[in-house]
């Protein structure tokens, strides 16, 4: 059942009964196109998908097979075609761009491949960077929180040049977690980070699960990261083809080897 905002609803609402049980964000017939006629590209066809709260998922799949894709459309970084994207009870795919970046900077948190810290900033302005963005005050004993999770409690007053990479990474990392979105969406969150950094990044977003309760969903193209993953989605030419639950580091491979073959 596609989810759908009632006539006297809010524009952006979706009704409570459309939610599949805890679920923290799901999808309904996304489709995305680029191009059009002849040389039009499918790179979503009719996906349907769930993300369960305080869940890590990863999105797997070869180079064009829709996974970026799917990541922009569900944060409300790219428009779908058509289809429908609900986070934390808002139809993502309804609203207008001033409501859409006011949703971004407090409901939705994002981890990229590039840090994207502010060089001037300290190590702790970063982090409550969005939220000063969008004048809402800190909950200090969650930024307090937080920052213990993620181990920097003695780097808060560095700037990003005085961090190491995966230092700079859990900064990241935290700043996309200090406003409690409804999801926090990862991008290769690893690709630029070697394997000791890879693995202190990680952890945390498994144990920002674990132990915050935040709901992550993550694309990677690398096994080792998806194997910290409670879920992990194959997409291949805009379609999901695998859905494997608390898979280890030889399913993933099993199954990106039979991606591969198909």
């Amino acid at each position: 059942m596609e989810p759908t905002a009632s006539p006297t609803s809010p524009p952006g609402s979706a009704r409570p009964g459309d939610a599949p049980p805890g679920a923290a964000a799901w999808a309904r017939g996304l489709v995305k196109t680029y191009g059009q006629g002849e040389t039009a590209v499918r790179a979503l066809d009719g996906v349907d998908v769930d993300f369960r709260s305080a869940e890590l998922t990863a999105i797997m799949g070869p180079s064009g097979s829709g996974k970026s894709t799917l990541m922009h459309c569900l944060a409300g970084l790219d428009a779908p075609t058509s289809g429908s994207v609900v986070i934390g009870g808002t139809e993502v795919s309804r609203l207008s761009q001033r409501r859409l970046t006011a949703l971004r900077r407090t409901r939705i948190g994002f981890v990229f491949q590039s840090y994207n810290l502010v060089p001037t900033l300290t190590a702790a302005e970063n982090i409550t960077l969005p939220l000063d963005i969008a004048r809402v005050p800190v909950d200090r004993a969650w930024f307090e929180e937080v920052v213990s999770a993620v181990g920097l409690g003695d780097r808060l007053h560095h700037r990003p040049s005085e961090l190491s990479g995966g230092q700079q990474q859990r900064v990241a990392c935290a700043r996309a977690l200090v406003s409690r979105p409804s999801v926090v969406f990862a991008d290769e969150p690893t690709g630029n980070l070697d394997s000791r950094s890879s693995a202190e990044v990680l952890g945390f977003l498994r144990r920002s699960v674990d132990e915050l309760g935040q709901t992550v969903v993550m694309v990677t193209h690398d096994p080792r990261a998806a194997s910290y993953a409670h879920r992990v989605l194959f997409l291949t030419d805009g379609r999901i083809t695998a859905d494997l639950s608390a898979p280890t580091r030889r399913d993933i491979l099993d199954a990106l080897g039979q991606a591969e073959e198909d």
